[in-house]
């Protein structure tokens, strides 16, 4: 499954759905259109959820926020939100307000959703998937 908004595009590779951040700054601006799409994935009880900030060359701390609080709410749910390969001036905000070791980070998609582990089907993204994120 894909679908595209204008700043966010949404992938679904099995059991896993990737929200990509077609941004180069991602501000409080965004936030809101952010919060909503996590909030519902979360909602609809997906667990694995991989947000892909490889385009944004700057995160603002409202932006920053709202991935800590959708970590901690797919937390109650038994899930997890892995972040992909932000950029040096969104780690260096992470590693400020102390939240770079609260996310797993990933230099890339492919890092990323192979980090999941996938039921009955150990290599399905590397035989199935390979192609949508090519």
């Amino acid at each position: 499954m894909r679908v595209v908004t204008e700043d966010f595009e949404k992938l679904q590779i099995y059991d896993v759905v990737v929200e990509v951040v077609n941004l180069g700054r991602a501000t409080y601006k965004e936030a809101a259109a952010l919060k909503k799409i996590l909030e519902n994935d979360i909602e609809n009880k997906i667990k694995k959820i991989i947000v892909d900030l490889s385009q944004c060359e700057f995160i603002d701390s409202t932006f920053l926020g709202v991935l800590v609080l959708s970590l901690k709410a797919s937390a109650k749910i038994g899930g997890d939100i892995r972040l992909v390969k932000p950029a040096e001036v969104a780690k260096t905000l992470m590693e400020k307000s102390g939240t770079l070791n609260v996310f797993n980070l990933y230099n890339s998609l492919n890092d990323a959703v192979q980090s999941y582990e996938f039921p009955n089907e150990k290599n399905y993204y590397l035989s199935q998937g390979a192609g949508i994120l090519s």
